[in-house]
């Protein structure tokens, strides 16, 4: 897995982890399975997300999707 994609996952995880979101609750939100958050965030597997996942995200948690890019590229 590429840096930035491991960026991404980190900062989703970070951002719904502090508003008190599990992975199941952020999937259902999200319309997708149980189990899509936990797929992604795992290190076993290599899901990420990708713009159209980080757009939704981004609604749900309120918030922009460039909160979830670095600043600077890789």
């Amino acid at each position: 897995m590429a840096p930035i994609e491991q960026y991404v996952i980190d900062a989703v995880r970070e951002r719904r982890k502090k508003l008190g979101i599990s992975q199941e609750q952020l999937a259902h939100l999200l319309g997708y399975s149980e189990g899509f958050i936990a797929n992604i965030e795992t290190t076993k597997r290599s899901s990420k997300y990708n713009l159209r996942h980080i757009n939704e995200i981004a609604k749900v948690l309120k918030c922009s999707p460039r909160d979830f890019l670095p600043k600077d590229a890789f």
